[in-house]
């Protein structure tokens, strides 16, 4: 025993110096963080640092607040080696969604550096650049413990990134008059606004350069980011960030905050959390406990008239700093930030809708569910641009994945649907993910900015599925090639303003041809003359194997080290059978929807 004390007590004397020397130690208004280093990765790390007070009490439903000073002067710093707590979590009405508790002090981000910008530790020159990633989850789940470690090791450790929560689901975004009047709208925007304004003051201390920030985010992450190209109708220009990343952005129909949906939403959380529909509501829910209040929001977001899979609290119209419906905004071209990188995945519409449409009358009930104020006319010109005739129809018809270009398109099938119910699929998928993404790009064309728009088409590539190539860790389905060129794109992005990839990087360290020719060599911004392009990043070879999706569906996906990258270009208007013009459509109708 004596030995194996006194041979512990030796390594522990040899080892502790190195990594208390590895160590950097960060100050901050309210304290000093130290960070944890990765020898492997070559990272320091600090999880769960504050960024804002806790919005609990009577802080809760209001703009974020700084933290307090501490009193005194602080002589020890916190070892940065854990989380904060998670956001209290809203639950939607679909499968597999589990009840998590959370807690309202969550206002805190993670941020990971190779500690060799310049100002590490304190004030100084300029360092490297900064990525700021908001998750995604339909603005009520998620969390901040993403490890961007790998993504930044496949950038040669030339990247400064952090990973941001915000508050969620009723917590980030009750609206109602009665809110605007006696609170702010849409918190957990405002959360975010106020975590890049922590950037801006804070991140030369850890290496990074707050004049190159790029803000990015998946899903309603990838919605948040493009509100904050919105915000404010431009006003904020490049003072927070320069660059966008939206990976399948969520742009749902986006309520005014005394639209009737919004004022509803609020009468049955109130009615639900007890408190009585008469004078002083919001002052009886910041009285109330905060699991009653979460358990009542889940109720809300589950019953009529919040359509299945969808979350009743979700970002308004508030006429400050979310001025109108992205659609509206975007026709007036007054943006934030310079550059867009933005795509989707071939599949996204998969996940949310019921998975029961057989006829044109459960797609018709689906429509009016979805989308509320659309007309009889809306439906009936709705259902002439998705035609239930232009492909495989027959509930028994063969699945396959499409190639964008037919004969077969995601209008009718795809690896998990046909007919009526493929229809409503990519109905969905257009509506909130893909024609988001494709106004977003013609809205950041010209005038000295640029995007580029990439659609994921790895089978089975399912709203979500995309996010474990570039984050990491990969499924067997992502070759490494494909894995480190995503990276890489979204990392050159991030450093040069330019996705484009060595031909190496394109082609892939597998492939027998590393130097041939590749259309992401030289990435075609998007243009709105003529007809727009995007790139298609998929893989061949590989074996193939049988998944099953969410809901018990078995799709075909290949592995194996044969996989290799094969990225094309393609014209975004006739793809799938003509998306540019069903995008125009919703864009005619949007004042119906509205988005």
């Amino acid at each position: 025993m004596g030995t194996a004390l006194s041979l512990t007590a030796a390594l522990v004397a040899v080892t502790l110096p190195a990594l208390v020397h590895s160590q950097l130690t960060v100050s901050l208004p309210n304290a000093a963080y130290t960070s944890v280093y990765n020898p492997t990765s070559k990272l320091h790390v600090w999880r769960g640092l504050p960024y804002a007070a806790p919005p609990t009490g009577r802080l809760r439903w209001q703009a974020p607040q700084e933290l307090a000073s501490p009193a005194g002067n602080v002589t020890r710093a916190v070892i940065a080696d854990r989380f904060g707590p998670i956001c209290p979590q809203a639950m939607p009405a679909i499968q597999g969604m589990p009840f998590i508790q959370g807690n309202e002090d969550c206002l805190y981000l993670s941020v990971y550096s190779p500690g060799t910008g310049g100002g590490v530790g304190g004030e100084g020159s300029k360092g490297l650049p900064v990525l700021v990633m908001f998750h995604g989850g339909g603005y009520g789940a998620g969390d901040g413990s993403q490890d961007m470690s790998g993504f930044i090791g496949a950038n040669g450790n030339g990247i400064v990134a952090l990973v941001v929560q915000y508050r969620l689901g009723a917590f980030g975004f009750l609206a109602s008059p009665e809110v605007k009047a006696k609170g702010v709208l849409n918190a957990g925007l405002m959360d975010q606004n106020f975590a890049l304004q922590w950037v801006q003051k804070h991140i030369s201390k850890f290496g990074g350069d707050p004049e190159r920030v790029t803000i990015a985010g998946e899903s309603a992450g990838a919605g948040s980011v493009l509100l904050h190209a919105l915000a404010r109708n431009g006003e904020l220009g490049t003072s927070l960030f320069k660059n966008i990343i939206a990976a399948s952005p969520w742009v749902p129909t986006q309520p005014y905050h005394d639209e009737a949906i919004s004022v509803r939403h609020y009468s049955d959380f109130a009615t639900a959390v007890g408190c009585p529909l008469v004078e002083g509501v919001f002052e009886c829910l910041v009285s109330k406990d905060s699991l009653t209040l979460q358990r009542a929001a889940n109720r809300v977001s589950t019953s009529a008239p919040t359509p299945r899979g969808n979350w009743a609290f979700i970002p308004v119209t508030d006429g400050t700093y979310v001025p109108g419906p992205p659609s509206t905004q975007l026709a007036q071209g007054k943006l934030n930030g310079l550059r867009l990188l933005v795509g989707n995945n071939a599949n996204e519409g998969s996940l949310i809708p019921p998975p029961n449409i057989v006829t044109q009358n459960d797609l018709v009930a689906w429509i009016k569910s979805n989308f509320a104020n659309l007309s009889e006319r809306n439906i009936t010109n709705l259902l002439a641009t998705y035609p239930s005739d232009s492909g495989p129809v027959s509930a028994s018809t063969p699945r396959y994945e499409t190639n964008g270009y037919g004969p077969g398109t995601a209008v009718n099938i795809s690896q998990v649907a046909t007919g009526q119910q493929q229809r409503c699929y990519n109905m969905y998928a257009e509506a909130s993910v893909i024609c988001p993404s494709y106004w977003f790009a013609s809205a950041f064309t010209g005038q000295g900015r640029s995007a580029y728009h990439y659609q994921y088409s790895v089978p089975f590539a399912v709203h979500g599925a995309d996010l474990s190539a570039y984050w990491g860790p990969a499924t067997e389905n992502q070759g490494a090639d494909l894995v480190t060129a995503f990276r890489r794109i979204y990392g050159n992005f991030i450093i040069t303003g330019n996705p484009s990839l060595s031909a190496a990087d394109a082609n892939g360290a597998s492939s027998s041809t590393p130097t041939n020719a590749n259309p992401i060599t030289n990435w075609p911004p998007w243009a709105t003359t003529g007809s727009p392009v995007l790139i298609n990043l998929n893989q061949t070879g590989g074996t193939p194997y049988t998944a099953m999706t969410s809901l018990g569906i078995p799709v075909t996906q290949f592995r194996g080290p044969t996989l290799r990258n094969n990225f094309t270009a393609a014209e975004a208007y006739p793809w799938e059978g003509g998306r540019g013009k069903r995008c125009d459509f919703w864009r005619d109708i949007s004042i119906f929807v509205p988005q």
